[in-house]
Formats: structure tokens, C-alpha cells, sequence
């Protein structure tokens, strides 16, 4: 419990406008970084008075559209051949990608049009993935970069939001605070754990699938 006091701690203490930026475009690359570890914790730093939640929001996002940025203009310029390899590959499988997720990110791409990049970014499993196949596709980088903003927006502003009132609870939280850390720490690595399982026994998918057409 020591341990994970002193770590929060630390976070706290390095939580500002350029980390919950840093932070944000980490988690829009396709690095496993949650930003329900970011925004909400900024916002209950926001709540204690140390920072501003409207600049909490727009620092976030600018850092999430930058972070989608690096996705789109890496798969614009290298192309969906590269694209998928580096997801099947033993680097991308440590970054928690697969071929899989990028076929469902495209699929979900060309089923939705321009409005994907902007839906997509408020549903779990695609959220990071979506500008991907935005730039496979070559959208227009002034409409990718618009829907893009305004989506991470929303999604900083909820999490904002449940940051921001739940400070107001934490009196009643802290007594279970050890207890609800170990779990979610527990839980992380479960899901860890799953995703690798899941991606390892999906390698071996023949290319006959549904989907992997697009990668003709």
C-alpha cells in the first residue's frame, strides 16, 4: 500500500498542462496508455484548486490530436503493407496491436466515412486506433484533424467530469483506497494478460478471413 501511496503521489506531484498533454498524445499513438489514467486524475487535481479543468480539457485534446497525428501521417506515408506488418509483428504484439484490431479499426473506418474519426473516438478498442485508417485512406487532414479535435474534446470532457466530482467523494473513498488500487491494479494485468492470449491465438487466423481483403 506504501508503495502505491508514494507512487500516487508522484503522479500527482508531475501532473500539469504539458504532462496531461505528453500523456494524451501518448495514449492517441498506439501505445497502451488509458486516458482514464490522465484526465480524470487532472481533474481532481483541478477540483483541489492546482489546476484549471477547462485547460485540463483543451490541453488534453490538442495532446490527443497530436498523438493521432503521428498515427495518421505514419499510415498515410508508409501504406497499409507496412501498416499491417508492424501490427503482426513481435513489437507491435508488446504494444498490445494485432492485424486484427487494425482490420476492425479500417472496417469500422469504411463503414462510418469522415464521421468515424470522430465517433471513434468515444468507443473503447477503436478510440486510438481510428486515425490509422484515416490516413490509410488519405482523408483530408483539415477534416481529420477537426472531427478528431472535437471527439477527443467530448471524451476529456466526460472523463473530466467523473474526475472532477468524484474529488468531492474522496473522504469516502480513502479508507478503501488500498483496496480499490490492488484491484485495479490486478485488473490491468488481467487484461494484459487477455489481450496477449487473444492476440496469440489470433495470429494464426488463415487469410482467408472476412476483412482481410483490405489489405490487398
Amino acid at each position: 500500500m506504501e508503495f502505491f501511496q508514494t507512487l500516487l503521489d508522484w503522479y500527482m506531484a508531475n501532473l500539469n498542462y504539458f504532462t496531461v498533454a505528453l500523456l494524451m498524445l501518448i495514449e492517441s499513438t498506439f501505445l497502451p496508455l488509458p486516458s482514464e489514467l490522465v484526465i480524470p486524475f487532472a481533474a481532481a487535481k483541478a477540483a483541489q484548486g492546482d489546476l484549471n479543468v477547462f485547460l485540463v480539457v483543451l490541453f488534453g485534446t490538442i495532446g490527443a490530436l497530436c498523438g493521432s497525428l503521428i498515427n495518421y501521417t505514419l499510415a498515410y506515408y508508409l501504406g497499409r503493407p507496412l501498416v499491417y506488418s508492424f501490427a503482426d509483428s513481435k513489437i507491435g504484439r508488446i504494444f498490445l496491436l494485432s492485424k486484427e484490431k487494425v482490420i476492425h479499426a479500417e472496417e469500422y473506418f469504411l463503414r462510418n466515412g469522415k464521421s468515424s474519426t470522430f465517433i471513434g473516438r468515444l468507443v473503447p478498442g477503436i478510440r486510438h486506433l481510428i486515425s490509422i485508417p484515416a490516413g490509410l485512406a488519405k482523408m483530408n487532414l483539415r477534416d481529420f484533424m477537426l472531427y478528431t479535435f472535437v471527439g477527443a474534446g467530448i471524451w476529456n470532457i466526460i472523463l473530466s467530469i467523473i474526475g472532477y466530482y468524484l474529488y468531492e467523494y474522496s473522504e469516502k473513498i480513502i479508507p478503501y483506497l488500498d483496496k480499490i488500487l490492488y484491484v485495479l491494479g490486478a485488473g490491468f494485468v488481467i487484461y494484459l494478460l487477455v489481450k496477449a492470449t487473444i492476440n496469440k491465438r489470433k495470429k494464426g487466423s488463415d487469410s482467408s478471413e472476412p476483412g482481410n481483403k483490405l489489405q490487398g
